[in-house]
């Protein structure tokens, strides 16, 4: 199903804590082990491992190995095996990237939980929930790639080194900016060129290259004051990368405005062209898809009820007052209460040392009825 025009699919199921905010989720609550879909090339699962000291310490071409589990197209195995950093670099944005769909998602009937047959299914539609996987995937993958550049996690690329500030006399290029530059150029390569063969290629392409554009639209110019009596004589500027959690906001905004297209034949080159659908499709018009748009093909389902594109939403939590109508799509919910111990009541002793009394308290927690 997939070729070397087919952005990184690689989401894995795992169970989060969904009231853990993302930076605290990624520090402390990031998966184990899990199957993941990398979905660059083959159909099968793949088994991430985290990445150990003792992976580091090995030989320098231990990281073949790595590459080869990754089932990646011949010219990306390749790419993949030519810098120690880049197997390591994918496998952060696989995890990156479900990380911040399962966050974004957390509230809704699809809760980007891909497990089994239900990722498989619904990889192989056009849905407005596949051209979120695509974009949030690329952006994962060109945002890792830009900062293991400027954290010497990569031998072929450093800190971002093209200064174009204004007024350069009075500012000084320095610090370790995110090399988006070479991130870009990598993912791109990665990727291939693009492929006209039929409209979901082109629609795939398209939406691959909406989450790069985010991520080259959250960059960022930081600087830093150096003068003698905190005067700002010399100031280091650096480029750096919007929080990847910013990145998700964004896409999750596009997916909500997302277009549905079709299919028409440049007349002048001969190639197909994205277009709006022959019927019109309510709120949307004939409106023609911007590059910065998500655009899908297919009606989503209503992942209400168990099909072979989600579990459905039975026995799953929901918030009375924000999301329980929604979710359980009608068959109303369940009310359970229970006593839960929690701290309270921090002080801080001495520097360091937080002392932290526990309390109980009883909440009711509310599951979607079969």
């Amino acid at each position: 199903m997939l070729d070397g025009h087919r952005l990184l699919r690689g989401l894995f199921s795992s169970s989060s804590a969904s009231s853990c905010a993302l930076l605290v989720l990624l520090a402390c609550c990031a998966p184990g082990p899990s199957a993941a879909y990398f979905g660059l090339a083959g159909n099968e699962p793949l088994t991430i491992l985290p990445l150990t000291s003792e992976m580091e310490e090995a030989a320098v071409k231990a990281h073949y190995k790595v590459c080869d589990r990754l089932k990646l197209e011949k010219k990306q195995r390749r790419m993949c095996r030519r810098d120690p950093g880049v197997a390591e670099t994918l496998m952060e944005a696989i995890s990156m990237s479900a990380l911040e769909c399962q966050y974004q998602f957390r509230f809704e009937r699809w809760n980007c939980t891909l497990e089994g047959r239900y990722r498989a299914s619904l990889l192989k539609r056009g849905f407005k929930e596949t051209a979120f996987l695509y974009a949030i995937s690329s952006a994962g993958l060109t945002h890792a790639m830009a900062k293991a550049c400027s954290a010497g996690r990569m031998e072929r690329c450093t800190c971002d080194e093209a200064p174009d500030l204004e007024n350069r006399e009075a500012w000084q290029w320095g610090g370790c900016g995110d090399n988006l530059k070479y991130s870009n150029k990598f993912v791109k390569e990665f990727l291939g060129k693009k492929s006209n063969k039929d409209l979901r290629a082109r629609v795939d392409f398209h939406n691959n290259l909406v989450g790069m554009k985010v991520v080259k639209a959250g960059v960022e110019t930081t600087c830093k004051c150096h003068g003698v009596s905190g005067s700002c004589t010399v100031r280091t500027c650096w480029r750096q990368l919007s929080p990847f959690h910013e990145i998700g906001k964004q896409l999750k905004q596009k997916y909500e405005m997302s277009l549905k297209v079709g299919s028409t034949t440049n007349e002048a080159t001969g190639e197909g062209d994205i277009s709006p659908p022959k019927k019109s499709v309510p709120g949307h018009g004939d409106q023609i898809p911007r590059t910065t748009d998500l655009v899908y093909i297919d009606d989503s389902p209503s992942f209400c009820v168990m099909s072979r594109y989600s579990p459905g939403t039975s026995g799953r939590k929901c918030y009375k007052d924000k999301n329980c109508e929604s979710i359980c799509c009608g068959r109303g919910h369940n009310t359970q209460s229970r006593v839960v111990t929690r701290p309270c009541q921090c002080q801080v002793r001495w520097c360091c040392y937080v002392e932290c009394k526990q309390c109980t308290q009883r909440e009711e927690v509310y599951t979607c009825k079969d």
